[in-house]
C-alpha cells in the first residue's frame, strides 16, 4: 500500500479510537502512565504493520494488539521480580549496574519468549537440562524417551534461544 494511504488510515484510526483505547487500557492497568505507554506502543505496531487501510474493525484490531502488549508487560514484570528475588537471595552482596540489570532482564525475557514458543516436551527437556542440571541420559531415563529424542529436543530449544537472542 502506498505510504500516504497508510498514513491517512492511521491518522483516522488514531483520531477515532485513541481516547477509547486509552480509557480501556486505563481500566485494565489501573495506571494512567502505563495505559498511555501501551496505547502508544499499540499505535506503533499498527504503524509498522503497514496495513491500516485494510483494517475493518479498528477496535477489535487495537484491542488484540494492546492485549498482547499488556501480557508482555506482565510477563516482563514477573521475570524482573523473579530475577530481583534471586539476586537478593544470594549469600554475598552482588552489585549489578542498572545497565547490566536491564541487559540481564532483556535476556531473560528473550529466553522466556523462546521457551514459550516451544512445545511442552521440548520445554520440559530444556528446563530439566538447563535449570535442574540433569544430563541428557538422566532426562531420557526420567521421561522414558530415547537419548536421541532428548538430543533432538535440546537442539530445537537451543536453536530457538539462539534465534531469539540474535534478533535486535
Amino acid at each position: 500500500m502506498p505510504l500516504p494511504a497508510h498514513t491517512a488510515a492511521i491518522e483516522q484510526i488514531y483520531e477515532q479510537h485513541h481516547s477509547w483505547l486509552y480509557g480501556w487500557l486505563k481500566g485494565k492497568l489501573h495506571n494512567a502512565c502505563d495505559a498511555a505507554d501501551v496505547a502508544h506502543d499499540t499505535f506503533l505496531r499498527v504503524l509498522a504493520a503497514r496495513n491500516a487501510a485494510h483494517i475493518r474493525e479498528p477496535r477489535d484490531y487495537l484491542t488484540t494488539i494492546a492485549r498482547g502488549l499488556v501480557i508482555d508487560r506482565y510477563r516482563r514484570s514477573a521475570i524482573e521480580s523473579a530475577y530481583l528475588q534471586a539476586l537478593a537471595a544470594r549469600p554475598q552482596a552482588t552489585i549489578v549496574s542498572e545497565e547490566d540489570r536491564a541487559l540481564i532482564i532483556e535476556t531473560l525475557v528473550a529466553v522466556d519468549k523462546a521457551l514459550t514458543g516451544l512445545g511442552t516436551r521440548t520445554r520440559q527437556i530444556f528446563m530439566l537440562s538447563q535449570v535442574d542440571g540433569l544430563t541428557y541420559q538422566q532426562i531420557a531415563v526420567q521421561l522414558r524417551v530415547s537419548l536421541t529424542t532428548v538430543k533432538k529436543h535440546m537442539i530445537r530449544a537451543l536453536t530457538e534461544c539462539a534465534l531469539i537472542m540474535a534478533q535486535p
